[in-house]
């Protein structure tokens, strides 16, 4: 699957809001706002649940990384997550 394809259907998921468990959510984390290094992706079953948490690195830009979105999408899918969350933006870490 390519990226862009990728990541119109993450965020289709994304707009149609919170919904009730499970829940997905994505964020990402470089050393600055244009490049994201890490991607950090959430499970959590059911509220109140502990997260189940995997991140993913690549030395250049992870969300333009086909195999990385598209890894993020097939989470989703196979989760069955009702609801799916993106912080907008890189996070510093």
């Amino acid at each position: 699957m390519n990226v862009d394809k990728a990541k119109k259907r993450i965020a289709k998921q994304v707009s149609k809001g919170f919904n009730g468990y499970p829940w997905v959510s994505i964020e990402y984390f470089g050393e600055n706002a244009e490049l994201a290094t890490e991607v950090v992706i959430q499970f959590t079953l059911e509220e109140g649940s502990e997260p189940q948490e995997q991140s993913f690195t690549s030395k250049g830009d992870v969300r333009n990384d086909e195999a990385i979105q598209t890894v993020l999408l097939k989470v989703i899918e196979r989760a069955g997550a009702n609801s799916v969350t993106e912080k907008q933006g890189v996070s510093a870490r």
